[in-house]
């Protein structure tokens, strides 16, 4: 046998033996690799959840869950739109200054807090404790409400009143605003809970 041959049998060895080495080392590292990723249930919790609101009527409310809260959306009336001027005077946080960063996005500072006037979405949990305020959008008197009550949302907790956009009134246990999480529209019917990176 001569020193050629020898040499060609060894390299093609090596080759394979090197082919297959590499096969299993990335056949091992891929499972390893992939524990570094958050599982599923991790994935739910804080991802982005799609909403068909096409059915959403004006006055109705539809509520859907995006990192374990819950979230409202409302379709409001002209009429509910144009209570939110009416009670401007009577809010702690008119324009939604205060804790802005954490709790109304840029594109939600304004009198709706919203990015359509007529669409309100807000995180249904009180910035006092963490109670769930309760739907009053009849307006006039009604028990725990003011006479001149313009619709909106009591937490029967300790009191706590917000107006139709998530603002609250002042003199009121509740320290802020009710969040408005991070969202854009992908059409005039579907909604984006939890990313707002193209708004």
């Amino acid at each position: 046998m001569s020193d050629n041959a020898v040499d060609t049998s060894k390299r093609t060895w090596l080759i394979a033996t090197s082919c297959a080495g590499a096969v299993g080392g990335a056949a091992v590292a891929v499972p390893f690799v992939s524990t570094f990723q958050p599982s599923e249930k991790a994935k739910a919790a804080g991802a982005a959840v799609e909403v068909d609101i096409s059915a959403l009527k004006p006055g109705e409310k539809l509520t859907v869950e995006w990192r374990g809260k819950p979230v409202w959306i409302i379709r409001r009336t002209p009429e509910q739109l144009e209570s939110l001027q009416k009670t401007e005077n009577q809010l702690a946080d008119p324009k939604s200054q205060r804790n802005s960063a954490d709790l109304t996005p840029e594109y939600a500072r304004n009198q709706a807090r919203s990015i359509k006037p007529e669409i309100f979405v807000g995180v249904g949990i009180c910035s006092h404790l963490g109670c769930s305020p309760v739907d009053k959008f009849q307006t006039g008197a009604q028990p725990s409400l003011p006479d001149d009550w313009a619709g909106g949302f009591l937490c029967p907790c300790h009191g706590s009143t917000f107006d139709l956009a998530g603002r609250v009134f002042k003199n009121k246990p509740a320290p802020d605003n009710l969040e408005v999480p991070p969202h854009m529209y992908l059409s005039d019917s579907k909604l984006l809970i939890g990313d707002d990176k193209k708004a």
